[in-house]
């Protein structure tokens, strides 16, 4: 009876990689489906995912919502942090002060603030304040010391190709490594100090963990994306297909209710004439035309009924299980007695017959909330309350917190979807949810009259 719909899930991050999407690529205008023949060919492409600075920002976290941009804080922090270290390595250990310095520092910081929108344009902006860096402590590189990247530098340029493997495709996260590593070497070979400490080997071992790490990290985040919106689609198959047999359900129960009132139309138009001192013939002809539409009725009613129970012929709606109505009520709650359930029932209102549609949908309701209570609340105390108002009858099927666990259940969990269907078929509503005390309550109000019945 405690059945809850899942959270919905979230959607995954957005990617520029057409395989991740799962669609037709696009252009760099946006027209859908012009990228499996590019310009160029693969090199082409890879030179315009290098050159692009589309928006494409950082992913907020998920869980716990409160933190959802402690991402973007850190990030904020790690740019503050290398760009006052860019000004106090330039400054102390190469002796380059004044207003260039300063540029370099505040490029180096707003590389990393900037990849965190625009990767791309990130990692460009860092490789030219790289490129300044070097060109600035050139002159005064002395004995041990690095060249072309500072030691600051070296490990600022890593957030950013971290931030760049985290959004863009494999392919291109290779370039965004080798360029840097492959620049490095060839400063080295052309303009290389002669006291300066090579770097291009700790450029290729830091910035290639950099980009393995950002590619599991994005293969990480869009699998489990995959994940969940497989997961949503078949939590919305399961319900759409136990929708679907609750109505077949109760388009069987309801074709034996009409069935039986075309019967009884055919017989009493049959019997009519007898019953009238010499009928003229045009009533007898009127009453046959009843009678003649009543059975071919009838006869497409057993057609259908017949199509819809092959489906499933174990079902308990069959032609020799008469539909069950609220004067049954006491059987089912014995049976619930004895499988180890204490039930109370109270009744409000005048008893009387309803529809029979009325009748079944209210049976049907407690039957399904009793049937929650066994398997989700066991041992706890269920009260069914039923009220017979002018126009509407209320049903309240109420339990109290089980005293025990519930056992595993291997059903879809949507009874509640029935039972709403049930209700709402007929006009009525249907209300559910856990109770303030504990337990749980499932309430209905359906129509009585049979005028305000949904067709």
């Amino acid at each position: 009876m405690n059945e809850q719909s899942a959270p919905p899930a979230t959607s995954p991050s957005r990617d520029r990689s057409p395989a991740a999407a799962g669609a037709p690529a696009a252009d760099p205008h946006g027209h859908p489906g012009r990228a499996s023949a590019p310009r160029g060919g693969w090199l082409g492409a890879l030179g315009r995912d290098l050159l692009t600075v589309e928006w494409d920002p950082l992913p907020k976290m998920s869980r716990p919502r409160w933190l959802s941009r402690l991402p973007h804080i850190a990030v904020a922090y790690v740019a503050v942090f290398f760009c006052f270290l860019t000004t106090e390595q330039l400054g102390d250990h190469y002796g380059v002060t004044g207003g260039p310095p300063l540029v370099a520092a505040l490029l180096t910081g707003a590389s990393i603030a900037l990849a965190m929108f625009r990767p791309m344009a990130g990692w460009w902006l860092g490789l030219v304040a790289g490129g300044l860096s070097a060109w600035l402590i050139h002159p005064g590189v002395g004995t041990g010391q690095t060249w072309p990247w500072t030691a600051g530098g070296l490990i600022a340029f890593a957030p950013v190709l971290l931030l760049v493997a985290l959004r863009v495709p494999p392919r291109v996260t290779v370039s965004a490594v080798g360029v840097p590593v492959a620049l490095t070497g060839l400063a080295e070979v052309l303009w290389q100090p002669q006291h300066g400490q090579s770097t291009v080997l700790t450029a290729l071992l830091l910035y290639g963990f950099v980009g393995l790490l950002g590619y599991a990290l994005r293969a990480t985040r869009l699998a489990r994306g995959k994940l969940v919106e497989q997961e949503t689609i078949t939590e919305e198959e399961r319900a759409r297909r136990t929708l679907l047999e609750e109505r077949s359900r109760i388009a069987r129960e309801l074709h034996d209710v009409v069935a039986h009132h075309m019967s009884v139309i055919s017989i009493q138009a049959q019997v009519a004439p007898y019953l009238v001192e010499n009928p003229s013939e045009e009533l007898k002809e009127n009453l046959a035309g009843i009678r003649g539409n009543a059975l071919e009725a009838l006869t497409e009613l057993r057609r259908v009924l017949g199509v819809l129970r092959s489906e499933q012929p174990d079902d308990p709606a069959n032609p020799h299980h008469p539909q069950p109505t609220l004067a049954e009520l006491d059987g089912l709650v014995d049976n619930v007695r004895r499988a180890g359930l204490a039930v109370t029932t109270e009744l409000a209102g005048v008893r009387r017959p309803l529809a029979p549609g009325v009748e079944l949908t209210a049976y049907r309701i407690v039957q399904e909330a009793l049937s929650n209570c066994l398997r989700h609340a066991p041992g706890s105390r269920v009260e069914v309350g039923i009220a017979y108002g002018p126009r509407e009858l209320h049903l309240c099927i109420a339990n109290s917190a089980p005293t025990r666990p519930a056992p595993p259940s291997h059903g879809a969990g949507h009874g509640l979807l029935g039972m709403r269907e049930r209700a709402g078929m007929l006009g009525g509503e249907l209300a559910a949810g856990p109770r303030p005390g504990g337990g749980y309550e499932v309430s209905a109000v359906l129509p009585m009259d049979p005028e305000t019945m949904k067709d």
